[in-house]
């Protein structure tokens, strides 16, 4: 049977013939070295004219159509189309990737500049809005973005004399844009009286705000700032495609096929027309016959470059200037199809639509011959003896020239449609020609290829064929997908398969048939493959697809999804592939990108010697990607990976999602807002102690801290365990599973990931517990591994997502450094490289990669391992390259770079985790075996097995098996850490002895919860199939196990606590001795799940069992009977509770049905809402009833609640629901939607929980997280005044004070935008002229900063006008001057008045102008840069920042267009603007505030949201942003003292906030210690010193 793997010889790209001159623009320079740079289809070329060598660089994915060439002419940088298009910046010299630029673009990137120092580059999208963007591009960064222009930009540019400054022009416009913080802010050039407005298809800047720019009709434009000075009539005959600045002054390229040079001031120097030139294109064809167009000039020196629109590149010497060389051709325009090879020489013919034939010398790398036909062409075929060469039409004639002097033979017309395959017959006597009128007709060569026979039995068009090596039968394939077999030269189909056993196939070129199975995906049916071609003497094929692949297979491959390698570099579809004559290369053909491509054939035994030379970098690799057939020799999956590798964490809601889902609910919330709702209780909970790890699905997550504590996760908590004091302290800012856990190099921080729609990654400090970054973004769904790099400023993630992105972060600045797709399968480890913090691995499901970093982007290559294995864990060893990894069959890999040098067997099972130590290293397995190695992995140094004999004395609870699957493993303090899939941590000794520190259930939901009715102790149950008994003193440990035969949902004590009934999932049920566990009775009555079980008070003389089948059985226990039934529940049932005399049950189902039963006989009773109340009920549990209506939230269709428990005192109801908020109310809790406290700590549904005996503690059990956890009860009265852990209810309430009616004026009030209002607002009050002179006194006193005396607001009038210091602009005379400005706008704004100079001058804002005033001389002067109204304003209050101001304007969408709002940062004495801040808020900015080093700047929205966003206003960088409040804010201000913490106050709310990296966290104020204050709407803030 053949091979299943991926052959060992491949293909090097050696030579690719053409250009891409059409549809693009200014793609051709020469780089410092002197060669030449250009692209075609997805590939860079850098071309070397003297040694006629070519290097390649492929990093792109789709068809190039931009390139900008960097001022020091080394690094080049691409653009390319495609869905997620991005930016390459690469070196021309080692055509390595430098920096990729990516998430900004759609479609694609139309162009790119560079600026003067090359530190920035701008590029311009393909999208609607040609959003154009500005780079830091080594960083991968974006400083700037803005809408371009609605219709195409064509050109852009970097003004080289000004910084800062860029022009672009395109379809009917130019545009002079300013590059300010980070805004980009345009001004459409004026073409006035002196030229027509039209298409602007290149320019370049010049000294003194001078643009030259080249126009559609071959006028070129001069432009003085933003103005048309003057035109230079007919530069060229038609459009001005190129235009090249360089010392010696201008050339210019034009579709006439002229070049023309200019000096610097742009008078004629010259004029080269390649028009008469006797090489290159220069035949009419017919109806689009249009000549040579130029469409890229480079001028350096005295040698000039020029593309053409038909993919030839020229090169003149300026003293030489009627000789221009021809340096590269290729094919033009049009779907190029043809392909064939000479049978003898190294000579490959392309045909193609653009009619000509041409003949390439694969040696000589250069075009040999040519010829024109009349005819698009489609198929080509050299005859045998290689004389004559067939070329078949698009018209369904064909023609056969001869090959020396390409003479036409013959021309045939016997089809009207087009000719797709013919081939020459290896006798040489027949030709075979295919048509796409399901024939083949078949011509005989020595007759004058006169028609002989014909093939008629296909119902589709003909696709490929092929002879047998003796002429006799020719076989076909058709678009229908049949393989059809004929007896030649009759064309009698061959009905009888027997006849063809044994025939020899003369080539190979079919699609379909059996020795090509494996070209086909394993599960598709689709026909993508347009080409393949055998090669019989290595055994290889070679198939060329729709996709722009080139793959290289073993032939035959009969199954199919065979493996492959793969090479990118055409574009689009290739349309066919051959083998030159000697198989020493294969030839590639693309359709729309009509290049040819030459790859040299490497094979195996010269594989080996190539290895040496560095593999060409590529994005896909270029080894195969794995394809999806199961391959034979790859160890099948471990059972527990298996398991790990389906779990996708997906949620049916999140908790991002609740606030729309409020919002929807508000509705049905309306109605009940009039009543008074219930009060939150005063008494509150504290998360006290937690029993459980998360180590059945997470590695690695258990690490020592820098004072010895140890550090995990479980839940969506991060635990800190001290295990002397054997206490717990928790880290609560997730709120959903966390998922893994690195630690920093000192030990002293920690990194967590969680689940989430848009999951974040904490970063928090294990002593304080407080967060130090928080970052968000990125990954959807979310973050399955993490890492720190050694200095510990870097931190790398991995997604969840189903590329399973790969994230690369400046984790205190919150920055994201890079990111790319990480791979299909899984990925379990991200590490980074302790040595080059630019590189990093990853390692899952079938893989193992070596990446590093490259701007915004990372690049990877995966590791060469020969099979492919799962590898589950890897670190780095003592040098840069050394990588160690864990497979998942027990070996260890040892790498070194990329390559796999050597294994060794670790452990029986798969390694699941390592850790790398001084000199040696420490594994893990699933064999429950710790080993030790030394720094080579050459010996093992001990071992230790995790067995219950050894536990020690200490331990806090009992091993549940020996030799648990070992999940993480860390060293410190001379132990060993070890988690177990069991959810065991233990302590090794380096003797030996093993101490268990913290446990909890294992894999499985924990349903079931019963607190002992007078110790502190409780019992749980879960799917895992274990009971336990906890001991909820301050020991925490396991006191008992037992395994049972089924996993359990529930479970109680009887009254006294000597028994515990418990209740299975396979509808069975057994009293155990609560003591030793031991059983007493069972019984089997029911098929499904046994729900909730209860013992009556009292002595507990009967048991109520309900089931999942919708039933309740009571039995009597002292006689071990059943004795009543209850009947008539619809639906599952839920809860139970007995009253205080062990007569009535009541009952809760999932149809939320609420039904009373009469024990001991099970008769079922009505009972009016109003007595259920006076009933006494020993136990609540239940959810359903009046007295618990109020626990039910908003949404309570996406979140039920799911237990509840009534403290002992009857004064606090304690819920759980399936969002995993435990939630406590006072009881009785009627009216809907009463207030409460909540608590997060469990991540998916809380599935039951109790209070102790003495309402001391609260037990809660999550079900996916498996954790028990034990909360302390903090009664009313007893708390010490601290911040409330605890989040508010979820309504804000309404019946609070109502709004002063300005308050409610101003929160109501719209800002229309003046530039975009076509009419005027309305006026309204009398016209100026008319109104008394003098301005009115405005008595509203500003709040003035400080204590000084308030200021009128009325200016003094001044005694004859003073324009001296008013801030004009240098402008023709003819302009206005503001001279003086009346008024304030106090009617919606506040704080906005304010001293500068020690109380010289005093600043404030009307309309769109900020003013200010000398007091002294009462002269104004004014900053006019603001579009439209100034809603706020303030100042920078750090010394290093005098005079500093910043204001915030209305505006309308936030799509950052000129119109969006904006904060203009301006000093107030020069009016100088110093930063401009685009932003998101739409609607405008209502308040601004400067931080206290003065370097920070926070800004506050009008959109819904009301946005609260964080600048560095130097820069113009975006640090955070966050949706604010749903109503509205009036101030948002940071504390005076603070840059990471402000207060925003506005409508019936006071939130505190925190700026953690680039997250914002907020907590509600809350005033709860003060008896009835109400939360009222706040409209200012002020900070007082804490005495």
């Amino acid at each position: 049977m053949a091979d299943r793997t991926a052959p060992n010889c491949h293909l090097r790209l050696e030579w690719v013939y053409g250009y891409r001159g059409h549809q693009c623009r200014n793609n051709l320079y020469y780089t410092a070295a002197k060669e030449i740079v250009y692209f075609v289809a997805g590939v860079g070329v850098v071309y070397n004219t003297r040694e006629h060598k070519q290097k390649f660089y492929l990093g792109h994915n789709d068809d190039i159509i931009s390139l900008a060439l960097h001022p020091e002419r080394v690094l080049v940088a691409t653009g390319q189309v495609g869905k997620e298009p991005y930016i390459c910046v690469w070196d021309s010299y080692t055509v390595q990737t430098v920096s990729i630029l990516k998430d900004v673009h759609t479609h694609g990137i139309a162009c790119l500049a560079f600026d003067l120092e090359g530190q920035c580059l701008v590029s311009v999208g393909l999208d609607s809005k040609n959003t154009i963007c500005v780079w830091d591009w080594r960083r991968g960064k974006v400083l700037a973005a803005a809408p371009g222009h609605t219709d195409r930009i064509f050109d852009i540019s970097w003004d080289l004399y000004q910084p800062n400054k860029l022009v672009s022009c395109g379809v009917k416009h130019i545009k002079f844009w300013g590059l300010c913080g980070n805004a980009l802010t345009p001004k459409r050039g004026v073409f006035g009286k002196t030229g027509d407005l039209q298409t602007i298809l290149c320019l370049a800047c010049a000294k003194d705000e001078v643009t030259y720019s080249g126009a559609l009709n071959g006028d070129i434009y001069v432009w003085k700032g933003i103005n048309l000075m003057r035109t230079i009539q007919g530069a060229h005959g038609s459009g001005i495609f190129s235009m090249n600045a360089c010392e010696e002054g201008f050339a210019t390229g034009g579709r006439d096929g002229c070049v023309r040079l200019w000096d610097l001031n742009f008078k004629p120097i010259t004029v080269i027309d390649l028009r008469e030139t006797d090489q290159g294109y220069k035949v009419a064809r017919g109806e689009n016959s249009r000549g040579l167009s130029v469409r890229s000039v480079c001028w350096r020196g005295d040698h000039i470059l020029v593309g053409t629109q038909d993919s030839e590149i020229f090169e003149v010497v300026v003293h030489d200037r009627n000789k221009p060389f021809l340096i590269m051709q290729g094919h033009c325009e049009g779907e190029l199809w043809a392909l064939a090879v000479h049978p003898t020489k190294p000579l490959a013919m392309t045909g193609s639509d653009d009619r000509s034939v041409r003949i390439w010398s694969l040696i000589d790398h250069a075009l040999i011959a040519r010829c024109n036909m009349e005819e698009p062409i489609r198929c080509a075929a050299v005859s045998t003896d290689g004389i004559h060469i067939a070329l078949g039409m698009k018209d369904g004639s064909f023609t056969v020239l001869r090959v020396r002097d390409m003479t036409e033979v013959v021309h045939v017309k016997d089809r009207k449609e087009a000719i797709h395959e013919l081939k020459y017959s290896p006798d040489g006597a027949h030709l075979a020609v295919g048509s796409n009128e399901n024939t083949v007709d078949i011509y005989g060569v020595v007759q004058r290829y006169k028609k002989v026979g014909e093939c008629i039995s296909s119902n589709s068009f003909i696709t490929h064929m092929d002879w047998t090596t003796d002429s006799k039968y020719l076989q076909t394939n058709d678009g229908s997908g049949r393989r059809l077999f004929y007896r030649m030269p009759s064309g009698k189909e061959v009905t009888n398969k027997e006849e063809l056993k044994l025939v020899q196939w003369a080539s190979w070129t079919c699609v379909l048939g059996p020795e090509v199975n494996g070209i086909w995906p394993k599960y598709s049916d689709i026909n993508d493959i347009n080409s393949v071609d055998a090669n019989f003497n290595n055994q290889v094929l070679v198939t060329a697809d729709d996709y722009g692949l080139v793959k290289l297979m073993r032939y035959p491959c009969i199954r199919k999804g065979a493996k492959f390698k793969k090479y990118l570099g055409h574009s689009a579809h290739i349309t066919n592939v051959r083998w030159s004559h000697d198989y020493q290369w294969v030839v590639t053909i693309g359709g729309a990108d009509h290049s040819v491509f030459q790859w040299k054939f490497i094979p195996e035994r010269k594989s080996k010697e190539a290895l040496h030379i560095a593999p060409q970098e590529t994005l896909a690799d270029s080894n195969s990607e794995e394809s999806d057939s199961d391959q034979s020799d790859v160890p099948e999956m471990d059972s527990e990976i298996e398991q790990e590798t389906q779990l996708t964490y997906r949620r049916q809601v999140y908790k991002e999602d609740l606030p729309q889902l409020k919002e929807q609910c508000k509705e049905k919330h309306r109605t009940t807002a009039m009543k008074k709702r219930e009060r939150a209780p005063g008494n509150g909970i504290k998360l006290h102690f937690i029993h459980g790890y998360r180590g059945y699905d997470c590695r690695s997550n258990l690490f020592y801290t820098q004072t010895g504590e140890i550090v995990y996760h479980v839940a969506a908590v991060g635990v800190v365990y001290n295990r002397q004091q054997n206490t717990q302290r928790f880290y609560m800012g997730h709120d959903d599973d966390i998922l893994c856990l690195a630690i920093h190099p000192l030990k002293d921080y920690v990194a967590t990931g969680q689940v989430g729609r848009d999951s974040s990654v904490h970063i928090w400090d294990t002593d304080t517990l407080k967060p130090m970054s928080v970052l968000k973004g990125f990954h959807q769904l979310g973050v399955c591994a993490l890492d720190f790099s050694a200095d510990g400023k870097r931190l790398a993630s991995v997604g969840l997502d189903d590329n399973h992105t790969i994230v690369l972060w400046d984790w205190r600045k919150g920055e994201k450094l890079s990111a790319m797709r990480g791979s299909k399968d899984k990925i379990f480890v991200v590490k980074i490289n302790p040595y080059l913090p630019d590189k990093l691995i990853t390692a899952g499901v079938k893989h193992m990669k070596f990446w590093h970093k490259a701007g915004g982007g990372l690049i990877g290559r995966k590791g060469n391992m020969g099979k492919t294995e799962t590898m589950m864990c890897a670190v780095y060893g003592w040098s840069e390259e050394m990588v160690f990894s864990g497979t998942c069959g027990g070996d260890i890999c040892i790498w070194r770079d990329m390559f796999l040098m050597k294994t060794v067997k670790a452990h029986d099972g798969p390694v699941f985790s390592m850790h790398a130590l001084e000199k040696g290293f420490v594994t893990g397995g699933k064999d429950g075996i710790v080993a030790l190695w030394d720094d080579t992995f050459e010996r093992c140094l001990k071992t230790y097995a995790i067995k219950r004999a050894v536990l020690a004395q200490g331990s806090k609870g009992l091993l549940l098996e020996d030799n648990p699957s070992i999940r993480a493993i860390s060293l410190g303090h001379g132990h060993i850490l070890v988690g177990t899939k069991n959810g065991e941590i233990l302590e090794v000794d380096k003797s030996g002895p093993i101490t268990l520190l913290v446990q909890g259930h294992m894999e499985g939901e924990v349903w079931g919860l019963a607190t002992h009715p007078h110790l502190p102790l409780c019992a749980t149950v879960s799917d895992d199939k274990t009971l336990r008994i906890w001991d909820l003193s301050p020991s925490h440990c396991m006191l008992a196990v037992r395994k049972l035969r089924k996993g359990g949902r529930c479970c109680c004590f009887s009254p006294d606590g000597k028994a515990l009934a418990v209740g299975l999932n396979d509808g069975s049920f057994l009293i155990v001795n609560a003591d030793t566990l031991e059983d007493l009775v069972s019984f089997h009555h029911r098929k499904d799940i046994i729900s909730d079980i209860r013992f009556s008070p009292g002595v507990g003389k009967y048991l109520a069992v309900a089931s999942g089948d919708s039933f309740v059985d009571i039995y009597n226990v002292m006689s071990s009977k059943r004795v009543g039934v209850c009947k008539g529940c619809l639906s599952y049932i839920t809860h139970l509770d007995w009253d205080k005399r062990g007569k009535l049950l009541q009952v809760n189902t999932s149809a939320k049905e609420l039904f009373f039963f009469e024990a001991p006989r099970g008769k079922r009773q009505t009972i009016p809402a109003s007595e259920v109340e006076k009933i006494d009920w020993s136990t609540w549990t239940c959810v359903l009833g009046p007295s618990v209506e109020g626990a039910w939230p908003v949404i309570s269709e996406v979140a039920e609640v799911t237990a509840a428990c009534l403290s002992n005192d009857r004064r606090v109801l304690a819920t759980g629901d399936d969002l995993g908020y435990v939630k406590l109310f006072r009881y009785p809790v009627k009216g809907k939607y009463a207030k409460f406290k909540r608590y997060v700590a469990h991540s998916t549904h809380v599935t039951n929980v109790r209070w102790t005996h003495d309402d001391s503690l609260l037990v809660t059990v999550g079900g996916g997280d498996t954790c028990l956890m034990i909360w302390a009860h903090e009664p009313e009265g007893l708390r010490e005044f601290k911040p409330c852990d605890s989040e508010e209810s979820d309504i804000e309430s309404e019946d609070d004070g109502g709004y002063d009616s300005d308050v409610t004026r101003e929160n109501e009030i719209n800002y229309t935008i003046k530039a975009l209002s076509t009419n005027m607002r309305p006026m309204t009050g009398v016209k100026p002229h008319l109104q008394m002179k003098e301005p009115s006194i405005d008595e509203r006193q500003g709040v003035v900063r400080g204590s000084r005396p308030p200021v009128s607001r009325a200016l003094p009038q001044p005694e004859k006008l003073q324009t001296n210091n008013v801030g004009k602009k240098k402008r023709p005379i003819e302009d206005l001057v503001l001279e003086l400005v009346f008024g304030y706008r106090g009617n919606d704004c506040r704080n906005n008045v304010h001293y500068l100079n020690e109380g010289a001058d005093i600043i404030y804002h009307t309309a769109s102008v900020g003013i200010v005033l000398n007091l002294t001389t009462s002269c104004q002067s004014f900053y006019v840069e603001h579009s439209d109204d100034i809603l706020c304003l303030t100042i920078n209050q750090h010394p290093k920042f005098p005079n500093v101001v910043a204001t915030g304007q209305v505006g309308d969408t936030g799509d950052m267009s000129a119109t969006s709002p904006s904060i203009h940062v301006w000093d107030a004495m020069t009016k100088q603007t110093l930063s401009v801040l685009r932003c998101f808020h739409s609607g405008g900015v209502c308040s601004v505030s400067f931080s206290a080093t003065g370097r920070l700047l926070l800004s506050v929205g009008l959109d819904p949201e009301h946005t609260v966003t964080i600048w560095k206003w130097q820069e113009g960088a975006k640090v955070a942003s966050r949706v604010g409040h749903t109503q509205r804010i009036f101030v948002a201000e940071f504390r005076p003292d603070s840059d990471t913490h402000f207060v925003s106050v506005g409508i019936k709310h006071v939130r505190f906030w925190t700026l953690a990296g680039r997250a914002l966290l907020s907590k509600k104020g809350v005033l709860s210690s003060i008896e009835d204050a109400r939360m009222q709407t706040m409209l200012s803030v002020a900070f007082g010193a804490v005495p």
